[in-house]
């Protein structure tokens, strides 16, 4: 039977829309595949029915009321009566308050990723006053120490990294300046729906400037193989770290699961798919051949006056070149005259418009956008119908109209990311005041940060997570800083970590939050705390990465191991970790042992290992060896020969606690036995061992023991 051109088409779009998983094209098809407007696949919109919209975390943030609670005296703010109620209607009570001095070392920690000084400690156990939880909590939070140690979270979601990874793994050129544009927005207190429109339209804003440019450099973080075999492909497959990156960080939906076929259980489809990867199509990358290529950021104008004095400048150079190219032997007196003339105007031109700051980022070449396939299999070489950018249909009772297109850019970017941006969306607030919460309890109100969709974990608690965005985008006008003030002064997050076995066989994962978590320190945080603790960390901030010491055997696995790594130097690797070159095919040791995220791709919660390797890193590692020798000469300064006040005086700076009457008792036999002990050894291998080198020595270990206790990287 022959069809109609029209019918045969139709044909074949319901085939893409219901049936497109099973099927695989021929190659003839591949050649002759019909492509068709939106308006034509619209039509299979349809296929998202009504109740689709009914999931929870589509339907529209509401404010529900604060419910009322039996114990009045418990909530410090509404966070506490949505925790609260349901404890009640267990008959549960939650845990009793911590301790002052744990609330206070917790706090510190989770805020700026530090244990607080002999100092900090003593004010505030010196400060009865009601107002004494709520000033740490401000002073905490504007310190330099929260973006260090809050953009490290951010990072992890947007999978930054400084090289390309895959065979060659070179570098990203200036790829740092991201890392440090979070750092200060965060410090900043950049409100949030800005945080977004920049990272994602930086270049397309009216009000452009350096920082939203190589805010963009999101873009460009993924990995990226310089000489794949498959040009085409790996183009789909850069678009695909764009879609999956982007859905899952600002909307939590796993949209790159529809690449191929419609999504198997969210109401997502292919055409949702390719409708976002239309958005992100226009980017290029800048490169020559096989070399990542940086570009100036700044304002429009800027960037325009930059291109003209280039301009001006190559022209000039060329001239030079002429007179240079028409004399032989050396040049006369009135062309060389000429030729300082003409460097005169170039060295003008440059001070009239002096060099910008250079950025990595990816840049629209062109306002006339390139045309989107939807990819059949999501193979490049089967191209099937050609789709217009859009919004999922599932989030949107229409779709939006987009931005016309400017002289620079499509400001495709721009219209999704105000869509985004917006305390309408469904999914933005809902997700963002979850990975909060999430990053100060160890566990989301909804458990699975990244997928808020069906077989995503519900949320526990979906009143106060509706409360929270809600709150969050009106009360606290995207202010990431008093989401989190919020959190902190709430008796929820006092509470101590006391079990009870009744609470726990009925909810051994605590989704109620009837007691507060007991988790381990990220990598950052535990090395970071042995900088402060032996008072060796640097107050360097921002600026090219530091390249942490990295123990020889590492490196000689590799190709030309005096080129990958630069030498140790102390100065620079006592920065804090958040600073730390991080390069894809070779992880510092230490780092990667201790649970770095995976730079690969967005990871909204790092996995907490338990191996072997672990505990002789911290033992026996150069580092934290290195940190227990600095550690012992400032005790030694602070706290002089008194061997009493050396252990007090490391534990109350590495525990924010004095030791127990039975520590003590054993740290002070401890330290004369060890010093013995090694002054014998050293007799024993024909060396001689002064006492005081002894002491210092056996301090050193006592500090190596304190530093891998439980408690340092457990806190409370």
């Amino acid at each position: 039977m022959v069809f109609p051109p029209s019918k045969l088409r139709a044909a074949l779009l319901v085939c893409l829309a219901l049936t497109i998983a099973s099927f695989q094209p021929s190659p003839a098809a591949d050649a002759t595949t019909p492509s068709a407007n939106s308006d034509e696949l619209a039509q299979y919109d349809a296929v998202i029915q009504p109740a689709d919209r009914e999931h929870w975390s589509y339907r529209p943030v509401q404010s529900p009321a604060v419910p009322m609670v039996r114990d009045v005296a418990w909530p410090q703010n509404p966070l506490d009566n949505f925790i609260l109620a349901k404890l009640e209607a267990k008959a549960w009570k939650p845990a009793a308050a911590v301790d002052r001095r744990v609330w206070l070392r917790r706090i510190y920690l989770d805020v700026i990723g530090l244990p607080p000084t002999l100092e900090e400690q003593d004010r505030f156990e010196n400060d009865p006053s009601p107002t004494a939880f709520v000033k740490v909590v401000d002073d905490l939070l504007s310190r330099p120490g929260y973006g260090e140690r809050w953009g490290r979270h951010w990072l992890d979601l947007v999978r930054f990294a400084e090289t390309n990874g895959y065979e060659r793994d070179a570098i990203k050129p200036q790829a740092w300046r991201y890392r440090d544009y979070v750092i200060r927005s965060l410090n900043d207190d950049k409100p949030y729906d800005r945080f977004i429109l920049e990272q994602l339209a930086g270049d397309e804003l009216a009000d452009a400037t350096a920082d939203s440019l190589i805010a963009t450099g999101y873009y460009r973080l993924g990995p990226w193989d310089d000489e794949p075999a498959d040009f085409p492909q790996d183009r789909a497959d850069q678009l695909d770290d764009l879609v999956q990156t982007t859905s899952r960080v600002f909307l939590g939906i796993t949209l790159a699961c529809s690449r191929c076929h419609n999504h198997k259980f969210d109401p997502l489809t292919m055409h949702d798919y390719y409708r976002m990867a239309a958005v992100f199509d226009p980017l290029s990358r800048p490169q020559n051949g096989r070399t990542e290529l940086d570009s100036p950021a700044g304002s429009r104008d800027e960037r325009a006056a930059i291109a003209e004095r280039d301009r001006k400048i190559a022209e000039i150079n060329n001239q030079i070149a002429a007179i240079r190219g028409a004399v032989q032997g050396e040049l006369p007196i009135e062309s060389k005259g000429r030729i300082l003339a003409l460097e005169a105007v170039i060295a003008s031109l440059r001070v009239e418009a002096p060099d910008l700051p250079r950025g990595y980022f990816m840049v629209e070449a062109s306002p006339k956008p390139p045309t989107t396939h939807l990819l059949l299999r999501g193979r490049a070489a089967a191209p099937g119908p050609v789709v217009g950018p859009g919004m999922p249909a599932v989030l949107v009772s229409r779709q939006p109209e987009f931005l016309p297109a400017d002289q620079h850019t499509t400001r495709r970017r721009l219209t999704l990311a105000q869509w985004i941006a917006t305390a309408d969306n469904p999914l933005t607030a809902r997700v963002i005041v979850n990975r909060v919460w999430q990053y100060h309890f160890g566990e989301g109100i909804v458990s699975s940060s990244s997928d808020f969709g069906r077989i995503g974990i519900p949320p526990s608690h979906p009143e106060l997570l509706d409360w929270l965005a809600h709150w969050f985008t009106h009360e606290g006008q995207w202010s990431l800083k008093k989401l989190h003030r919020l959190i902190l002064t709430s008796s929820t997050y006092r509470m101590s970590k006391q079990w009870n076995a009744e609470y726990g066989a009925t909810d051994p994962e605590n989704r109620d939050f009837w007691r507060f978590p007991y988790r381990r320190l990220e990598v950052e945080a535990i090395r970071d705390s042995m900088l402060v603790v032996s008072g060796k960390l640097s107050g360097k901030m921002y600026g090219e990465s530091n390249y942490l010491s990295v123990p020889k055997e590492a490196l000689d696995g590799h190709s030309d191991p005096g080129q990958i790594w630069k030498p140790f130097d102390e100065d620079e690797d006592s920065r804090r970790t958040v600073y730390a070159f991080i390069k894809r095919s070779m992880v510092v040791p230490m780092l990667e042992v201790l649970d770095l995220c995976d730079t690969t791709r967005s990871e909204e919660k790092r996995k907490t290992t338990s191996v072997a390797t672990q505990a002789l890193t911290l033992f026996n590692g150069d580092f934290v060896n290195r940190q227990s020798r600095h550690l012992a000469d400032r005790l030694l300064r602070e706290a002089g020969d008194d061997k009493s006040k050396q252990i007090e005086t490391a534990y109350r700076l590495a525990l924010c606690r004095k030791p127990s009457v039975d520590e003590l008792a054993t740290w002070k036999q401890f330290l004369p036995d060890e010093a013995d002990k090694l002054s014998a050894e050293a007799g024993a291998a024909g060396r001689k061992l002064a006492s005081a080198d002894a002491h210092r020595l056996a301090i050193a270990r006592m500090c190596r023991i304190i530093f891998n206790l439980n408690e340092f990287v457990y806190p409370d």
